[in-house]
């Protein structure tokens, strides 16, 4: 049951990516364009998310566990370390230069653009190196 309401939940998100454009590089490489040719289409997508987020949390959390699982993975670690920086300094570099982050890139590999799968590959080869690195 568990697996099945993961696939329903990916797919609902991969729907989502895919109808707000943010499955589509050039969309957002238009909306980092601050001082070139600047789509702001992207704006609305996150003035729709951050609220539906905010109050989503706020039900969900008031359970005493998620429906399926034990309890809740919530990020224990509240500083702004060197590792964070470095982590949101490559996510952020990656995505200027592309225009794909994780969950648009893996929606996107139907799209069989070369530069997708390119993506995807180094994505999983970036977790797979720091995996190894974060558990000698």
């Amino acid at each position: 049951m568990q697996n099945l309401f993961s696939l329903a939940c990916g797919l609902l998100f991969g729907i989502g990516l895919s109808l707000s454009g943010m499955t589509d590089p050039q969309v957002v490489l238009g909306f980092l364009d601050l001082f070139g040719s600047w789509n702001p289409a992207l704006i609305f997508v996150m003035a729709s998310a951050v609220p539906v987020t905010f109050i989503g949390y706020r039900f969900v959390l008031k359970r005493q566990q998620p429906l399926c699982d034990r309890e809740f993975h919530l990020p224990a670690n509240k500083s702004i370390d060197k590792k964070l920086i470095i982590g949101a300094v490559l996510f952020g570099t990656g995505w200027g230069i592309l225009g794909l982050c994780p969950g648009p890139a893996v929606a996107s590999l139907s799209s069989l653009q070369p530069k997708v799968f390119g993506f995807v590959f180094f994505m999983i080869l970036g977790m797979f190196v720091v995996e190894r690195a974060t558990n000698k």
